[in-house]
């Protein structure tokens, strides 16, 4: 659906992306990160044609920008961070006039469907700036979806949301998932990307890091699980013999919980629990416990991660 081999933009006092290569798969949602700087908007310039790459090559349903750049261009969908519009228009307007563009059939009904998805219908006949900022988000997401496109890019789209408007933004994207759409978002909620997204990729300045699903980048940072067992009560040996378990890194005891870490390259907790049942406790309840995008995204971004990804700073 997206695919870059070595993509490079070079501007005068700034290399802003590093030869990016990245695949995003049709009908999926992949989450694209990076702190700020990092060169993701300058990348998603380039995917939309914003911008001519310095160098490397980019495609788009499997043909260039200059194979047919309106045939793709009305394909896609997008939603920016900062969406513009017509002042002197009405949210209704403003849907109409691009529907018209996108020769949207019974663009009526249409418009009014994804206005009542997002709570917007009744303010459709007042303008865009009298709205609030998360409502004209919203708006921008209507305009994106009217022509039912094949790729979706959102840049921030939850930007200026509060949680009632998140959650809405949320099943609509769940919503275009289902029908097969391919969707690229770029956001700063990670809680929101570790929801949706099926695979990820992180830039940081101007390198694309990884890209993977999110139990493969916690894999990347860290070859080890830990899994958290409640018991009725600690047994004398139960501390030793543990420590003895090749697969046990390390653990720590509190009270009635384990914490213990284990090498991840198979699934040792049918183990775990025999070693512990057979030092005489019982266990109430066995938990894996799994980092969040957000302590993983941290990791990536550090800088002494470079070298995870084979890269470094030029």
């Amino acid at each position: 659906m997206i695919s870059t081999n070595k993509l490079k933009k070079t501007y005068p006092e700034v290399e802003a992306v590093k030869s990016v290569t990245l695949n995003v798969r049709p009908g999926e949602v992949y989450g694209f990160l990076g702190p700020n700087g990092a060169g993701k908007s300058t990348t998603i310039a380039m995917l939309l044609g914003l911008v001519k790459p310095t160098s490397g090559h980019l495609s788009l349903f499997g043909n260039t920008l200059n194979d047919d750049y309106f045939k793709i261009k009305n394909a896609i969908g997008v939603v920016g961070e900062n969406p513009y519009f017509f002042d002197e228009m009405t949210a209704w307007e403003f849907l109409s006039f691009h529907a018209d563009l996108y020769m949207v059939e019974s663009k009526e009904n249409r418009i009014n469907d994804l206005l009542e998805n997002v709570g917007l219908r009744q303010y459709a006949n007042i303008r865009p700036s009298e709205y609030s900022r998360g409502m004209r988000q919203k708006l921008s997401f209507v305009r994106a979806l009217l022509h039912k496109p094949e790729l979706l890019i959102l840049d921030e789209p939850v930007s200026g949301l509060d949680p009632h408007g998140i959650r809405q933004i949320r099943g609509l994207i769940e919503e275009q998932k289902k029908t097969g759409t391919t969707i690229f978002i770029s956001s700063h909620i990670l809680s929101e990307i570790e929801r949706t997204a099926d695979r990820i990729a992180i830039m940081y300045k101007g390198n694309l890091l990884v890209e993977d699903n999110l139990d493969g980048l916690r894999y990347s940072v860290d070859q080890s699980v830990r899994v958290n067992v409640e018991v009725t009560h600690i047994p004398e040996s139960l501390s030793g013999k543990l420590a003895e378990m090749t697969c046990v890194v390390d653990h720590e005891i509190e009270g009635s919980h384990i914490e213990i870490r284990l090498d991840a390259s198979e699934d040792h907790r049918e183990e775990i629990s025999k070693v512990v049942t057979g030092s005489g406790t019982t266990i109430i309840g066995m938990e894996t416990i799994k980092a969040s995008l957000e302590e993983t995204f941290m990791t990536f971004t550090d800088e002494n991660v470079l070298g995870l990804s084979g890269t470094s700073e030029e």
